[in-house]
């Protein structure tokens, strides 16, 4: 498993319209990485950036930790912030910096 805390947002351009998993205890919810942002300087290697991703109409996620699974960067606690309510689902927003 790679460590999130020195990936960039290099590391997920390429994993954009991929399914990620978000790991519940009885169940997997999947979301789609819709968008990569640099976002400018940061205290990490190669800057600030956001991800975007969009999930189901159901369940609905409150701001919060999840796990979020991928097979290329596996597993990691990621906090996400639901940002936007669309038709197909809510999409949920993390930010590196």
């Amino acid at each position: 498993m790679r460590d999130l805390s020195e990936m960039t947002a290099e590391d997920f351009s390429g994993l954009t319209d991929r399914t990620f998993f978000i790991i519940m205890v009885e169940t997997e919810i999947p979301i789609e990485l819709v968008e990569v942002k640099k976002l400018g300087a940061g205290e990490r290697n190669g800057g600030a950036f956001s991800l975007l991703w969009q999930g189901p109409k159901e369940p609905y996620l409150s701001q919060q930790t999840f796990q979020v699974s991928h097979p290329e960067i596996g597993e990691h606690a990621i906090f996400l912030v639901p940002v936007a309510e669309k038709t197909n689902g809510f999409q949920y927003e993390a930010i590196f910096t």
